[in-house]
């Protein structure tokens, strides 16, 4: 029988760990990602013993437990029943696991399934220095806040020193069920990991440590992830900054379908860091905005910013909506006032005009008197909300407005509540009453991943001498290019999203002056 070892130093527990969930092929390349782990600021990283080819326990383990190690350590060794790689009988690799604590390792995790098996097995061969998790994951959906709070007490009975559970989110409501579970447990002082896995369950990694979860799973980088949904540890440390989550960290959000594209989150979060306001800033993938409102209705989730296809859905979720906002019939901000009420506002009427303005008085001679759309011809693709804010601002800076769009009615509602006309798409093939045109694309034609569409032909494009894209992922769409290779000035959406999320900022933090220079640099370089 081994000898128990020292285990590595703990590291100074700062609120919700950030474990690194390692999955290489070799003892030796597993054992060099802990140190990597380690360099990126991890506290702590979990060795999957499954994923290890050919794995010997007297081989393979005095190699990954190494002393000194720069890290504590979770040992799993996960049953192909439990969503492991392990096929075998229990005994083996129970005698791994015991192997496991007595070279060192601070904690192992074993599956409630098989948790009184396996602490009949050690018979109280476990070392005082390694602390047990009593696991149990469900990866088809969340069960509820009754029987979760059912199966921590049936864990708890175990005599484990950690509750861990993984479920799975059908739908991003069930984070909530979640963070119910860990708020109970944090009153009652049980210590509980309790993780969502898959996309919409993604807040559930960072959230958990404003509800107390013990810790969280990180990978080590994109494309090593152990469970579907799982962030990097670098997304946790430095994008959601997690270390300074607490429980009354306001949280923020982008709402929409999809959301991980946006940039938002890089720089909403840089953002509130710089000027010391305790907010984080999150995507919520959420097809329903009236029930994921109504879930997460508490005054913490104090503000969120409203994307495809929820734009026009959330003018009737607001209690109350800026003048501006309601003139447009669609909002892109939502603040919740100290006493729940939601407010509504329009920043993308800011953010798409001044971009398009600042780019033809960069360009073009202007009357520095008057706004350069005055009198312009102003065509809109589109007919959503982002299209309704960028018809309305130009009709307020004096410009002629047409609207396009692929469903003709839509195009005839919107033209006839600004006072514009309508075309149908295949009208705007051929639409040229005059030189200078102005084109604005409010659609998500272009957008990744479909980056070879473009809402108008080449041809068409001759006829205009400033060109918009609202799409801002990717920054040079197959529109831009082309209108720009026809000679025309041309305006990204990046540029619009400069400007309006200087003004959500300060719509979230009540007022406080946007980090300009920061935001403009976060928006338009790659950050990761």
């Amino acid at each position: 029988m081994a000898t128990a070892a020292t285990p590595a130093p703990a590291v100074a527990r700062r609120g919700t760990l950030v474990c690194a969930s390692l999955t290489a092929r070799s003892p030796q390349e597993m054992a060099a990602e802990v140190a990597a782990a380690a360099a990126l600021g991890a506290d702590a990283a979990e060795l999957q013993l499954g994923c290890l080819d050919g794995f010997e326990p007297r081989r393979d383990l005095p190699v990954l437990l190494f002393q000194p190690r720069l890290l504590p350590v979770i040992v799993t060794y996960r049953p192909k029943w439990e969503g492991g790689q392990y096929e075998g009988e229990d005994e083996p690799r129970f005698e791994a696991l015991l192997l496991a604590m007595e070279l060192g390792a601070e904690y192992v995790d074993i599956e409630f399934k098989v948790a009184d098996k396996f602490l009949h097995f050690l018979s109280g061969r476990k070392p005082e220095t390694c602390k047990l998790i009593v696991s149990f994951h469900n990866y088809e959906y969340t069960p509820s806040v009754n029987e979760l709070l059912s199966l921590v007490d049936q864990i708890q009975a175990t005599g484990t020193d950690i509750v861990k559970i993984a479920t799975s989110a059908t739908e991003i409501d069930d984070v909530s069920i979640m963070f119910q579970v860990l708020d109970h447990c944090k009153a009652k002082k049980v210590r509980v990991i309790g993780l969502v896995m898959k996309e919409r369950g993604f807040i559930s990694q960072i959230l958990c440590a404003k509800y107390g979860g013990y810790l969280t799973f990180a990978s080590l980088e994109k494309g090593k992830e152990s469970a579907p949904g799982q962030p990097t540890v670098a997304e946790l440390i430095n994008k959601y900054k997690i270390r300074q989550i607490g429980p009354d960290t306001k949280v923020f959000g982008i709402i929409g379908n999809p959301v991980s594209h946006s940039k938002s989150p890089i720089v909403q979060n840089q953002a509130f860091r710089s000027v010391g306001f305790d907010g984080v800033f999150l995507p919520f993938l959420s097809d329903d905005l009236v029930k994921f409102l109504n879930t997460f209705s508490s005054p913490d989730y104090a503000g969120f910013s409203c994307i495809m296809p929820h734009k026009e859905t959330a003018v009737r979720c607001c209690d109350d909506l800026d003048p501006i906002a309601r003139d447009i019939g669609a909002i892109n901000t939502i603040v919740r006032r100290p006493d729940g009420k939601l407010v509504g506002y329009n920043t993308d009427y800011v953010g798409g005009i001044a971009a398009i303005e600042d780019a033809i008085r960069a360009s073009q001679p202007t009357n520095p008197t008057a706004s350069p759309l005055a009198r312009r011809l102003f065509v809109v693709i589109g007919a959503g909300g982002a299209a309704k804010a960028i018809a309305y601002g130009a009709k307020e800076k004096g410009a002629r407005v047409v609207i396009a769009n692929r469903t003709f009615a839509r195009a005839e509602e919107l033209a006839n509540i600004i006072g514009g006309s309508a075309l149908t798409m295949a009208e705007l093939e051929n639409y040229q009453p005059e030189e200078g045109m102005i084109l604005a694309n409010a659609t998500s034609v272009g957008m990744y991943p479909n980056v070879d569409e473009t809402p108008l032909s080449k041809k068409a494009l001759r006829n205009y001498s400033v060109v918009f894209d609202a799409v801002f992922v990717p920054r040079e769409t197959r529109l831009l290019r082309e209108a720009a290779e026809c000679g025309a000035t041309v305006v990204d959406g990046l540029e619009m999203l400069v400007r309006l999320v200087m003004v959500q900022f300060e719509l979230f933090t009540g007022g406080m002056p946007a980090p300009q220079k920061l935001m403009r640099e976060a928006i338009l370089t790659r950050t990761q």
